[in-house]
Order: structure tokens, then sequence, then C-alpha cells
């Protein structure tokens, strides 16, 4: 039996994609382990799928000067250690990668073992895992057309992201009766990515006075992040109202099982532009507004996906820097009124789940 180790973790958009692998590595007779941190989400995610789960620490590789750095040499040390000491044990045929920190002394341990890594970029442009990691790979797996001319010529593969086919059996009236809603107002499903957005937070329950007379909100806004109480004006002097659980606004901290109801049930989905994330509105032709990440705050890797999203017509953009009340609630309204026009667009795409074609690869290399 072929042994394949997978590994990728930090945000759920490093780990659903390998999720979506399962079923196929498990038909073709791998036995299948998973690589992440100790605490990280990857194990939230990874161990009610069955398979053994192995934890190596993970120090974070920061692009500017800070003390932690210091810290975490020692930790990347200590994972690329625990990592050699893995695949003497597990003996893997091959290891597949779908970056963050974590995968990094794997993929560096595997080079040592002689043992072949294949990595895979979801964003348009590889992030610092992926380029620290690349000289040890024997090949990468990219997502945008665009990364090609960033990869090393017969080295890559456009494979697409793997989806998870789950996604694509959500229903509506599960997702309804999940929120609590009716059927007599469209629904705005709000994304702020697996950690949450206090930004996107801050503004939504801001706008939602005005947004639902029109719309009915679904809101996940990340762990920690349910507000119990949220105060809105109301008619009359110097009133103020409370919007607990009140029908039309649906919290949740963060979903997994019940996210493709919720999913299906959206007429419009507002979103950060993680590139997991998106290729699955993406897949599933949903009308979207992106909200990514500022530049201020990351390499610039999700403004890079919204804009290529944009021109081919998939999304609507709002920027960080231009995103109010104001302006986020117009925003979702034009989205909603050109919803057909996004559909048309996304109809006409040419990217496919990347399942089949990853695994095509993984099976080029395996040994």
């Amino acid at each position: 039996m072929k042994r394949i180790i997978l590994t990728g973790g930090g945000t759920a958009g490093h780990v659903t994609p390998n999720i979506a692998l399962l079923p196929g590595l498990r038909s073709l007779g791998f036995e299948i382990h998973y690589v992440g941190q100790t605490t990280g989400i990857e194990r939230q995610l990874i161990e009610p799928e069955g398979i053994p789960y192995h934890p190596i620490p993970a120090g974070k590789l920061r692009r500017y000067i800070d003390l932690k750095n210091v810290r975490d040499i020692f930790l990347v040390i200590a994972g690329f250690l625990k990592a050699c000491l893995l695949l003497y044990r597990i003996k893997p045929h091959i290891i597949f990668s779908k970056g963050g920190f974590v995968s990094c002394p794997l993929v560096w341990a595997a080079w040592l073992h002689r043992i072949p890594a294949i990595l895979h970029e979801s964003d348009l442009t590889p992030g610092l895992a992926n380029k620290l990691s690349l000289p040890f790979a024997v090949h990468i797996c990219y997502s945008f057309p665009e990364t090609a001319a960033m990869l090393p010529s017969g080295k890559a593969t456009h494979t697409g992201i793997p989806i998870r086919e789950s996604l694509q059996k959500g229903e509506q009236a599960k997702g309804r009766e999940l929120c609590g809603f009716t059927d007599t107002k469209p629904v705005v499903l709000i994304i702020g990515g697996s950690q949450g957005s206090e930004t996107i937070n801050h503004v939504i329950r801001n706008a939602l006075q005005e947004l639902q007379p029109q719309f009915q909100i679904c809101h996940i806004c990340g762990p920690g992040n349910i507000q119990a109480e949220i105060h809105l004006p109301t008619p009359g002097p110097s009133r103020e109202g409370k919007l607990q659980t009140t029908p039309g606004y649906a919290q949740f901290e963060y979903v997994d099982k019940e996210l493709p109801h919720l999913l299906a049930l959206a007429n419009v989905v507002v979103s950060r532009a993680g590139a997991t994330t998106i290729f699955e509105l993406l897949t599933l032709r949903k009308p979207n507004l992106l909200i990514p990440l500022s530049r201020k705050a990351s390499r610039g890797d999700q403004v890079l996906n919204a804009q290529s999203f944009a021109k081919q017509g998939f999304s609507r953009v709002l920027e960080e820097e231009d995103l109010t009340v104001a302006s986020l609630i117009e925003n979702i309204r034009c989205t909603y009124e050109q919803r057909q026009t996004l559909i048309q667009a996304m109809n006409a795409a040419t990217t496919t789940n990347g399942i089949e074609q990853v695994i095509e690869v993984i099976q080029r290399f395996v040994r």
C-alpha cells in the first residue's frame, strides 16, 4: 500500500483542499497521514476525518524584524527534527503540501530522505512558505493561470484548487432552519475568514438597520466574535433598541458541516478574498462581493486574488480602505442587482474542481 503524508495549516484555506483529496486518495488505496501544528485549526478539521494526525512544532517565518523570530528559529529546528523522525517511522512514498509554515520542516525533511514532495499554491502569487519549500520539492501545482510566470518552467502544473464535493450538496431548507430565516427575503452570507474579521464584523453590524428591510443576514464572525447584544437606533427621541436573536440576523462563530447549507441558502456572499474561498464560490456560482485583506496587514495576496476575479467578471470588489457602512450597503445592493451578470460570467469559466488534476500529479511522482 502506498503511503502519503498531507500537510498544510494555519488557516482553513490551507486545510480544506487536503480534505477534498481524501475520497480520491482512499479510492486509490493510499494510506493517508496528516502533519500539522499541535493546536492549529488543521487539527480541528482533520481529526474528524479519521486519519492519523501527527503534530510538529511550527514557527512563523516573518518578513520583518521581531524578537519572536529568535524563538521561532528553535521551533522550526524542532519541527524539522520531529519531521525527520516521523518520516523514518511512517516511510511515506510521497508528501503533498498545501502550504503554511508548518509544511516547511516536513518538505525539507522529505528532501533529505529522498521522498518526493509536491506543493500546491492557492494564491495568485506564491507565499513565503512555498517559496522556501520549492527548491526542495519535485513539483508545484497552482490555481491562477497568471501564477505560471512566477514558477520554474517544467516544474509546475495548473490544476486549480481541490474543492470539497460536500459543498455542492447543501440544502436551502436546512440552511434556512439553521438561521431561523423565512423564504420572504434574499439572504446575504458574510464570511470573514476562518479567524473572522473585526473590521468586517464592526461594519456589517452597523449596517444591519438599513440592510434588514431588504435582506436576511447570516454572519460567520469568527471564534470569540459573537456579539450577544447589538445596539441599534429605534424610532423616537433618545431611544435605543437591542438586536439579540432578532429574526433576519443569525451569527455563527465558525461553521464546518453546516457551511454547504448556508452557501446553498445565500443569494449573495460577502467574503475575504482567500483563494480557497473564492474558488469555492466560483465552483458554486455564487454572486459575491470580495473585501480583500489590506496590503497594510498582509503581503497583498488577497488584493491580487480579488483583482483577478473582478477582471474575469466573477466578483465585485470593495477595498478595505474604502469600507464604510455606506459603501458596504451600496455594494451589497449592487451585487444583488447584478447577480445574474456575475453568474453568467462564472458559468463561462473554464476553471474546474482541481481534485482529479492534483491526484494525477501525485500519481505521476509517487514512488
